[in-house]
């Protein structure tokens, strides 16, 4: 098999020849591992099997014109991103943020239409086709990440507890900002779909360590039909379009609503919060999977021969038919030692079914 044919293959339980490897890492460890391994692209060394296709990018969209939304000033050096969200900078948290909310203020309807929201519909695509077109004559996977798709998009602008009490209370400023999410969602997953990428990553986080972020009422109420909706026009497009769903935490209770909105591959799937063996004996035969090697546990805190036998008891699990994409749950931290990385790609390497 090409490399694209075993990803695709893995990732639809029809076999596979080889176990794919990928893994994010902090820019510590980047810098890290630049130094102590010569390696200045950790991607293109390890070989991963996909590569990213750049968004839409914006035309003349100046994010400081976010700062009026803001009663209480930003920090000095915060960042803001794309929608507007302020991101303060730590000097005890190295590359993590304190997030700050534009529309945590907005008190009526004229609040939220006063707001500026990024206009991805006159962006330019014009690049996408064409990366598309090179990752492919690579025999590489193209990638359209859109991670923070619905829920947290949302959240991210008016505030988690805050767009709880407006859902609850079923207040119009909550339909018109999930629509208003889901609008420049389609839009930009559309860009992707007909550009020809392979994967397309959605997500949200909706589940804690231990919990589920909110009840299955709540979610089947207000982001279940949004993201079906989104699947539901990318699929139209090409069925063939591999959607995956990025959710933190406990998300069991969700499984059957995200196979029924229509993801193909779950991410994923926290050790330290689910059985991935149960999770894949449940569902493993209208789902697969991408994860599963813990980050809070086994990747900082396992010796290597550890996190090897990780990898292999997962893709045991799996079985022939495939179904998973192995890989760490998360980006990797600073206290991640660079020998379990090596670990995780040689288990990776040398699995044989």
């Amino acid at each position: 098999m090409t490399n694209r044919e075993n990803f695709l293959s893995l990732l639809r339980r029809t076999g596979y020849e080889s176990v794919p490897v990928e893994f994010s890492l902090c820019p510590f460890l980047m810098e890290r591992m630049r130094k102590e391994l010569g390696v200045e692209d950790y991607q293109e060394y390890f070989q991963f099997p996909w590569r990213r296709v750049e968004d839409i990018k914006l035309v003349d969209h100046d994010v400081e014109q976010y700062r009026r939304f803001y009663l209480r000033p930003l920090a000095e050096g915060a960042d803001i991103d794309t929608w507007g969200v302020g991101h303060e900078k730590s000097p005890n948290s190295m590359h993590m943020t304190y997030m700050r909310h534009p529309l945590e203020n907005a008190e009526d309807m004229e609040d939220f239409l006063d707001y500026p929201f990024p206009d991805y519909a006159h962006g330019d695509n014009s690049h996408q086709k064409k990366q598309v077109e090179e990752i492919k004559k690579r025999d590489l996977i193209a990638l359209g990440d859109m991670q923070t798709t619905i829920w947290e998009t949302a959240w991210y602008l008016r505030g988690m507890e805050n767009l709880f009490c407006d859902m609850m209370a079923e207040e119009e400023t909550a339909v018109f900002l999930f629509d208003k999410v889901l609008e420049t969602s389609k839009i930009r997953a559309r860009s992707y779909a007909e550009a020809g990428v392979d994967v397309l990553f959605f997500g949200d986080d909706i589940g804690m360590q231990h919990t589920i972020m909110m009840s299955e009422e709540l979610y089947c109420s207000w982001i279940k039909p949004r993201l079906k909706e989104l699947v539901d026009m990318v699929k139209e497009i090409n069925p063939e379009i591999l959607i995956f769903y990025h959710s933190c935490g406990f998300v069991e209770p969700f499984i059957p609503h995200l196979i029924e909105a229509g993801i193909d591959v779950l991410n994923p799937i926290q050790s330290e919060c689910m059985d991935f063996k149960e999770i894949c004996r449940k569902y493993g035969d209208r789902i697969s999977f991408h994860g599963t090697i813990g980050t809070q546990t086994v990747m900082p805190f396992g010796t290597p021969q550890e996190v090897k036998k990780a990898v292999w008891d997962n893709l045991d699990a799996a079985g022939e038919k495939g179904g998973l994409f192995v890989a760490p749950t998360h980006i990797l931290e600073p206290e991640v030692p660079l020998e379990n990385i090596l670990a995780y790609v040689e288990a990776c390497r040398t699995y044989r079914k």
